[in-house]
């Protein structure tokens, strides 16, 4: 290891951390009196780095910068510039967090991400909410697709004139309690201590959406923002390891046949990936960087990831690479034929200095209905033209990107650079003994304790490559690899195989599929956040509760390990729960 890190962080050791620059620190994280960094009977001493030398940091903190982000110069404080466009408000028009409309999701990411972990339970569903991490998840119910009507991710939010395409004063959250489990395990352990279980149900009316058409046909189910430390760590996993896991399990249990092809015994090809990653490491030529964020699996890089994409369409905020509105079709037509929206954009948006203006055409009741569902339709980059034609919807335009290219690559750095907090208590023999339970009674087997990292050549997307080329001068065949948080070789602890399973829930997931959930840093939650929820819709209050909803049905691909966990005496549990708690 580079002589400068062993320094950095042996000093970190001695004197401790404090950080008085992020809300959600609470000082030193490691005891003066701890083992810290030692190798035990149970625990290597590279366990108390789960993010590795270069990405573990030992502040009680989720938002710490990692050793990588701070070794480098001069990209600490790009790191503390793309931290501004997390924890700050975007508005519609002033610098730098301009944007927010003509409809969005949040007004801010930490709004989802408090204290930049997982989100809290809500009883309603108010976008405004500080801690309400809850996506809206609409989908047809014969086929488990997005509805086409409101975005993917739904808004609930707009500027006035408009209608948000989703009335949420009519959204609806129940929260209902499990009275026995359909795979038969007892709802009391065997030493007596009970346990509950509950969950939500989530109805939208049809009167809620403000579209043309109104959806028909269609489910709601929530799922909540996770923490976003570390991501850079999984993203540095090489795709080839990744695929090994898949492979390592499919004899074992069934792969989700719209990413895996069980007859090829490998990943299904992608076309949105061979066409927009073919001048990258594309695994095999035909699937691109294989697919490992958000619960879905939706996103293979994290430039192309939760992240990058929903400072985009969280906030409705154009970038060079988003440089369209994120809407529908069904949204602009329903605007469009709404005579309030017109009668207001009549009196407001005839002064040319109104952010109305562009919709405003040549006011007559039939120009500014065109208008606006010309605008407001334009939600892909085909029809670019149309907003260039009539400057997007904001005012002035003078053909900038909200976002710019420097900005996006700070905000990566930030991204790519958030640090892992180190592991707590490992020298703790409730602790010790907690690990022997959870490897012998089979968690491990997806939640894989360890994965090492590749040479972390990462994809760069052509926002960064054009901030590197056009402001820094980089030529166009540089490595532009350097430019973020690198994390080359490190031996990492995320607790997470990467693969997706199914454990059959009540009012389960979208699809059923989701990702194993990565533990580390989880156990500071409740510090850090103040709410310890867990699971994709926060329904786990606790850890015992997330355990035993992976034993609800007799499906469940985790049924054989909550069993032998429900069998355990009292202080057997703790002492998981502990460990759990400690990585």
């Amino acid at each position: 290891m580079n002589k400068a890190i062993i320094t950095f962080l042996a000093a970190l050791t001695l004197v401790g951390c404090a950080d008085d620059d992020n809300k959600n620190t609470l000082g030193p994280l490691i005891p003066k009196d701890s083992q810290f960094g030692k190798a035990n009977e149970v625990f290597t001493a590279d366990e108390w780095y789960p993010g590795g030398q270069l990405g573990t940091t030992e502040k009680a903190s989720y938002s710490a910068a990692a050793p990588a982000v701070e070794m480098i110069e001069g990209m600490e404080q790009d790191f503390i510039t793309g931290e501004d466009f997390f924890e700050h408000m975007y508005t519609h028009e002033q610098e730098p967090r301009k944007g927010l409309g003509p409809a969005w999701v949040r007004n801010s990411c930490i709004a989802c991400h408090p204290s930049y972990g997982h989100g809290k339970r809500q009883t309603e569903y108010r976008a405004n909410t500080i801690g309400n991490g809850y996506l809206l998840v609409i989908y047809n119910k014969d086929n488990n697709s997005y509805i086409s009507e409101v975005t993917g991710m739904p808004q609930t939010q707009a500027m006035a004139p408009f209608k948000a395409p989703i009335d949420e004063t009519q959204i609806k959250i129940e929260w209902k309690t499990v009275e026995q489990m359909p795979s038969g395990l007892s709802m009391t352990f065997p030493d007596g201590e009970a346990y509950s279980l509950i969950y939500p149900e989530v109805t939208i009316p049809q009167t809620a959406f403000n579209t043309s058409p109104k959806p028909s046909n269609y489910e709601v189910r929530l799922e909540s923002t996770i923490g976003i430390y570390g991501t850079g760590l999984l993203d540095a996993i090489d795709d080839e390891e990744i695929e090994k896991q898949w492979k390592a399990e499919a004899p074992y249990v069934e792969l989700n046949p719209a990413m895996w092809d069980k007859a090829a015994n490998t990943f299904l090809p992608s076309a949105y990936y061979a066409a927009n990653y073919n001048d990258t490491k594309a695994f095999h030529g035909t699937h691109g960087p294989l697919k490992r964020f958000t619960y879905a699996m939706t996103r293979g890089t994290l430039q192309d990831g939760a992240g990058a994409n929903a400072i985009w369409n969280i906030t409705n905020v154009t970038r060079s690479d988003r440089h369209w509105l994120y809407t529908t079709p069904a949204w602009a037509k329903a605007q469009s034929e709404d005579p309030e929206v017109i009668k207001y954009i009549k009196e407001h948006g005839a002064d040319e200095s109104s952010i109305l203006h562009p919709y405003y055409a040549d006011g007559t009741d039939e120009g500014i209905a065109n208008r606006i569902n010309e605008i407001l339709s334009c939600n892909n980059v085909g029809k670019k033209n149309i907003f260039e034609k009539h400057l997007l919807w904001r005012q002035p335009y003078n053909g900038k990107e909200e976002m710019s290219d420097k900005q996006y690559y700070q905000f990566m750095v930030w991204h790519r650079g958030l640090a892992v907090p180190a592991a707590r208590d490992l020298d703790d023999e409730e602790v010790k003994m907690g690990k022997k339970l959870f490897m012998e009674i089979g968690c491990a087997q997806c939640h894989r304790p360890s994965w090492t990292t590749g040479d972390d050549n990462m994809w760069v997307d052509a926002s960064i490559k054009a901030y590197a080329m056009n402001t820094l001068g980089r030529d166009a065949n540089a490595d532009f690899t350097t430019l973020l948080p690198k994390y080359p070789h490190q031996t990492i602890w995320p607790y997470t195989d990467m693969v997706q399973h199914r454990l059959f829930m009540a009012n389960d997931i979208r699809t059923g599929w989701c990702r194993t959930t990565p533990l580390w840093g989880r156990g500071l939650s409740r510090q850090l956040t103040g709410a310890d929820d867990r699971l994709h819709d926060c329904r786990a209050r606790t850890v015992i509760e997330a355990i035993m909803w992976h034993g609800y049905s007799e499906k469940s691909d985790a049924l054989p390990s909550v069993k032998k966990f429900h069998k355990l005496s009292k202080a057997e549990r703790d002492a998981v729960v502990k460990f759990i708690e400690s990585i």
